[in-house]
């Protein structure tokens, strides 16, 4: 024993400043090598090397299994041609189960003193009531023009009042749309209010549509008529649902989406899957999705995260992450998980709000697609139908975050769908109200830990070769203590051994 120890002070004295230089030089020059090679490789595959040798080659061995790689995504294809079509990248679109103003919005104002609407998603709104509900023959019409000047009220106030002076010279049916929205305290009366907006609005779609070819003016009106009654149909559907009325709301929008089905830009079909998963009727759910979930119609997170939530259904019950580990993925599995892959590509940021992650808020009237502000859209609505699948949220817990190790990097290639759009977050600051709530971002893809070790031994091994070319003796003493105090554990473990082992024994292990 105190031969070896000798040995090894007799080795370390032996060294010159030299060598110091060498060894840390050529660390510093190995641990960069690697760096680089990692950099590129994580620039050009997303990944590390290192740990996608560990994944692939290691981690089978020891009998894992990756649950986050897809093993086919030649079937979605489709959706990826099809989505890299010329879009605007942040088009804010009318949230399709948007709340009632007075009996809902209203409600949160008083009781918490906070605005649950930010004054550009208002001005948004302002701007498609102009659009879908006034035309320019209304100032023949005294009615009609007053309503025309109170959709462009900012106060509140004045819209109502204006709407009240309306009704007091003819019969209006906007009139009473805007009060059923914003007046009306509950949805109740707002239902009442827009069952009378429904009969003048019949009246006045019938009669302007006996007109609609005898001129641009009367083509307007019609278009504006028929606008007002579709709109009116879908609130008093919406209102029957908030009622508890389930299965007329969806014989009314069902009815709806017959009699008008090119307007499409009121997304009818996500106010029927969202009451349909109320009554639990998947199979009619399933239907509808095969209808939209077309790869020349646009997506939404309503429509991915409903196909998510029905193949999860057939396999979420019974679904253990440790089993599947053991065994693998069987063909279902796969399919939900992929499934749940997509939805979250489209929307990175519903998880956290469906797993309870992240806090909720009233959804704005406004929303952008794979925006945060879509997600508290559709989470608000259909949160209790993920919790009502057993397992589902599980499932998802377990999976959606492999999303991110898929998709190709720099996130600027995309995958399943076109590129995230780089302006979200900005207009998603706009559309919500950021005092007492904050955005969710993309989540950024973060560098692997190899890449983060490797260049800190790099810059590690640089210093100490630098500072022995400077301080060749100082460093000399410091590697000295340094290795003295790396072998103290051992040293006093052979102590140990030797005060407990026989001398004649130790004197012929040490000659093996």
């Amino acid at each position: 024993m105190f031969g070896t120890e000798s040995s090894l002070s007799m080795f370390l004295n032996t060294l010159t400043p030299k060598f110091y230089v060498a060894l840390t030089g050529t660390s510093s020059l190995i641990s960069g090598l690697i760096l680089i090679f990692e950099w590129w490789y994580f620039r050009k595959y997303g990944t590390s090397f290192i740990e996608q040798v560990s994944v692939s080659h290691l981690r089978p061995l020891l009998g894992g299994v990756d649950t986050s790689s897809p093993s086919n995504t030649s079937a979605s294809n489709g959706d990826a041609d099809s989505s890299r079509q010329s879009v605007s990248e942040c088009k804010v679109w009318r949230n399709p189960l948007n709340l009632f103003r007075g009996a809902e919005y209203n409600r949160y104002t008083w009781v918490t003193g906070r605005e649950p609407l930010t004054y550009y998603d208002m001005n948004l709104s302002a701007q498609d009531h102009q659009t879908f509900f006034t035309c320019d023959s209304d100032h023949l019409r005294p009615a009609d023009a007053i309503m025309q000047k109170a959709w462009r009220e900012r106060n509140p106030q004045a819209r109502i009042t204006a709407a009240h002076e309306a009704l007091d010279l003819e019969e209006c049916a906007t009139a009473y749309v805007l009060l059923a929205e914003e007046e009306a305290t509950t949805i109740v009366e707002a239902e009442k209010l827009f069952k009378q907006a429904l009969k003048v609005g019949e009246i006045c779609y019938r009669r302007s549509q006996q007109l609609q070819h005898h001129g641009a003016q009367y083509e307007a009106q019609h278009r504006r008529d028929t606008n007002v009654l579709v709109y009116i149909k879908r609130r008093l559907a919406m209102c029957s649902r908030k009622l508890g009325r389930t299965r007329e709301a969806i014989k009314m929008m069902r009815d709806l989406m017959k009699e008008f089905p090119l307007l499409s830009m009121f997304n009818i079909h996500e106010n029927l899957l969202e009451s349909l998963l109320e009554l639990q009727n998947y199979a009619d759910v399933q239907a509808v999705l095969a209808k939209y979930d077309d790869i020349s119609l646009p997506k939404s997170a309503t429509i991915c995260y409903t196909a998510a939530l029905l193949k999860a259904r057939a396999v979420s019950d019974k679904f253990s992450p440790e089993a599947a580990s053991r065994r693998g993925l069987s063909t279902a599995e796969m399919n939900a998980v992929e499934a749940i892959h997509r939805a979250v590509e489209f929307n990175p940021h519903v998880p956290k709000y469906l797993l309870e992650m992240k806090s909720l808020i009233l959804p704005p009237e406004h929303i952008l697609k794979r925006g945060d502000s879509e997600a508290i859209a559709y989470t608000f609505f259909h949160l209790q139908h993920w919790k009502r699948v057993e397992g589902a949220l599980n499932l998802l817990h377990c999976t959606w975050e492999g999303t991110f190790r898929m998709i190709p990097y720099p996130l600027e290639k995309g995958h399943l769908f076109y590129p995230y759009p780089v302006c979200t977050e900005t207009a998603d600051r706009e559309l919500l109200p950021t005092v007492f709530h904050e955005v969710s971002v993309y989540p950024k893809k973060e560098l692997p830990f190899f890449i983060l070790f490797t260049a800190g031994l790099c810059s590690f091994t640089a210093m100490l070769a630098l500072l022995t070319h400077q301080f060749p003796e100082l460093m000399g003493v410091f590697a000295k203590a340094f290795l003295s105090t790396l072998f103290a554990p051992l040293n006093f473990i052979m102590e140990k051994v030797e005060s407990i082992l026989p001398s004649s024994l130790w004197h012929q292990l040490t000659r093996i």
